[in-house]
């Protein structure tokens, strides 16, 4: 077989290969942690499309939270907080990132809560039995702590526990603000100002973080370190014998760096 042709036909045998390997059709994985693996992932992601049918009143909505949050000893304020704070009482929300309905709720989340239909989020009851069933768990497992359980229902558990609870994400730092300030407006109980403290706290931390990879990104690291001269002897330095005018030469002016 000539050297050409046997190249081609080779070629021809690797592309499906090749092809194979970026299977677009494969899931997105996700971590114990709950942070989604990216080696896998999809280019694009299709998101539920809201039914056509009504949605519930926010009085309707207010009396199912009422009656869920009794039955699994959630405080009524805290849960219409985080229905304002999540979907804005809209039952049929769906966010950029999948969420779902009244709390917002991951498929994979309301799954741990026997929901496996993710047509069934946009039912209002149904939402909000996973979301509070959600929160009742988190209130268990941080002592009550809001601050912690809001901050972990917005970034997840591996978050907030990788941190020691020092969550710096901006977009978590204000929804637990705002949950918390709706928790104070609905009537809630718990002492919350602690919470409302380390979030103002952890957003000095945020912009200062922010601003340093500003700096490390956009300063010259050499600029730090420049050497100046004077331009004139040293009885001549004084501003006073200095005219101003075309002529006139600065006090001071850089050393040029040796070459290296």
């Amino acid at each position: 077989m000539p050297m050409k042709l046997l190249v081609g036909t080779l070629a021809l045998l690797l592309v499906p290969v090749a092809w194979a390997t970026t299977d677009p059709s494969q899931p997105v994985a996700k971590s114990p942690s709950g942070d989604a693996a990216s080696a896998n992932a999809p280019a694009s992601r299709a998101f539920p499309a809201p039914p056509s049918s009504p949605k519930p009143s926010r009085g309707q909505i207010n009396a199912l939270v009422k009656r869920v949050s009794r039955q699994y000893g959630v405080e009524e304020a805290l849960v219409r907080a985080v229905v304002a704070a999540e979907s804005g009482y809209d039952a049929h929300a769906v966010s950029h990132a999948g969420a779902v309905g009244l709390m917002q709720l991951m498929p994979a989340t309301a799954a741990d809560y026997g929901v496996r239909s993710v047509r069934a989020l946009f039912d209002a009851e149904t939402n909000l039995r996973a979301g509070t069933r959600h929160l009742r768990r988190l209130l268990r497992k941080y002592g009550n702590d809001y601050g912690r359980v809001i901050m972990a229902y917005n970034a997840g558990e591996g978050v907030v526990d990788r941190t020691n609870s020092r969550v710096t994400y901006r977009e978590t730092l204000n929804y637990t603000e705002a949950v918390i300030k709706n928790y104070r407006r609905y009537g809630g109980k718990a002492p919350t100002q602690a919470a409302l403290n380390q979030v103002y706290a952890l957003r000095r931390v945020s912009s200062a973080g922010q601003a340093r990879r500003l700096m490390k990104k956009f300063l010259d690291p050499s600029l730090l370190s420049l050497k100046v001269k004077p331009t004139l002897d040293a009885r001549f330095l004084s501003p006073s014998l200095h005219e101003v005018g075309p002529e006139s030469r600065p006090m001071f002016e850089l050393e040029a760096k040796s070459a290296p």
